[in-house]
């Protein structure tokens, strides 16, 4: 079985680049940019530099935004490339605790609730606490749900670890608390059907027939980026019959210099259209191709304005180097 972690970067080799580096049986691909320092590839690490991007000859590179984190694509494709069964998706500021590994892409325990967004840190944690691209207007609203175990396994696309120390909310969280989490060590859950929950960028294993989900969106804002495409994934995966899945923390995170101002800005796009997009997405008719679906959903997000005309170059660049 072939495993990629893949992750993009503007820094050197950083303390968790180094970590996951050292993991048997897993190959990192560190995707540069301009500003990344050219870094040398080992046996279990592969650098791409810009220049290296160039010479992979893909139609998504003649059209991916330099500067920008969505240069991870590339990453994505080149680990398909090289017949990848299993793609990590992680950031350079995330250490892997020792009990780290890829959960098996199965589930039988599930959340059942007839909520239409699930707020996961509440099962693993006490506190008021909510990931980056929940609804801020849900936040005081207590889920009503239960476990169900099932006897039968749910086949599952993509398995979210949370992440300690500093876990993945937004800036309006950390301007208000700016506190440690540790969340509690339980047992992993998938979602039903039809019941949302933002997932990220930073701790997440997917199975391969769920790899052209990954495709990061480039026109809109970079703390968008990611939870875009959690919720377009999960209401695909759902329609090939794939659910989205968490376990508990098995990273933890010693988070790069952020400007929490700015980062607020570019979270207001996410708190002003997740709503709208799902709706969105609830009304679309897909069918049983799951690269058609990715298209007929981001030409829907352009006609409707929440993305560009770019990108439909990007997606429809994508989809053609993984095919």
């Amino acid at each position: 079985m072939k495993k990629f972690i893949v992750i993009t970067s503007i820094n050197d080799r950083t303390k968790a680049v180094k970590a996951f580096e050292k993991i048997p049986d897993w190959h990192v691909v560190l995707v540069g940019d301009k500003k990344t320092p050219q870094i040398k590839s080992s046996k279990n690490l592969t650098f791409l530099s810009v220049q290296d991007q160039k010479k992979l000859g893909y139609e998504f590179v003649r059209y991916s935004p330099y500067n920008h984190y969505t240069r991870k694509n590339i990453g994505y494709i080149y680990a398909m490339r090289q017949g990848a069964d299993i793609i990590y998706d992680t950031d350079d500021d995330n250490l892997p605790y020792k009990h780290w590994k890829c959960p098996d892409f199965t589930s039988k325990r599930s959340i059942e609730t007839k909520d239409k967004y699930y707020n996961v840190y509440n099962y693993f944690s006490k506190k008021l606490i909510w990931p980056r691209g929940y609804p801020l207007d849900l936040i005081q609203t207590k889920n009503k749900s239960k476990l169900k175990q099932h006897s039968k396994l749910t086949s599952i696309g993509a398995w979210q670890g949370l992440a300690d120390t500093d876990p993945d909310v937004d800036a309006i969280y950390r301007l208000v608390f700016n506190d440690t989490t540790k969340f509690d060590r339980k047992k992993s859950i998938h979602l039903p059907k039809k019941c949302y929950c933002p997932f990220n960028s930073q701790n997440t294993f997917w199975q391969k027939k769920a790899f052209p989900l990954l495709y990061l969106p480039a026109t809109v804002s970079f703390r968008f980026t990611d939870i875009l495409r959690g919720y377009l994934a999960q209401h695909i995966m759902w329609l090939h019959g794939m659910h989205l899945g968490f376990t508990e923390a098995t990273v933890y995170q010693e988070r790069n210099a952020h400007n929490l101002m700015k980062d607020f800005a570019d979270e207001v796009e996410v708190y002003q259209n997740t709503k709208p997009i799902i709706e969105l997405l609830q009304n679309i008719k897909l069918g049983k191709d799951l690269l058609k679906n990715l298209e007929i959903v981001y030409t829907a997000l352009h006609k409707n304005g929440f993305v560009s005309n770019d990108e439909i170059k990007l997606v429809r660049a994508w989809l053609t180097d993984i095919k």
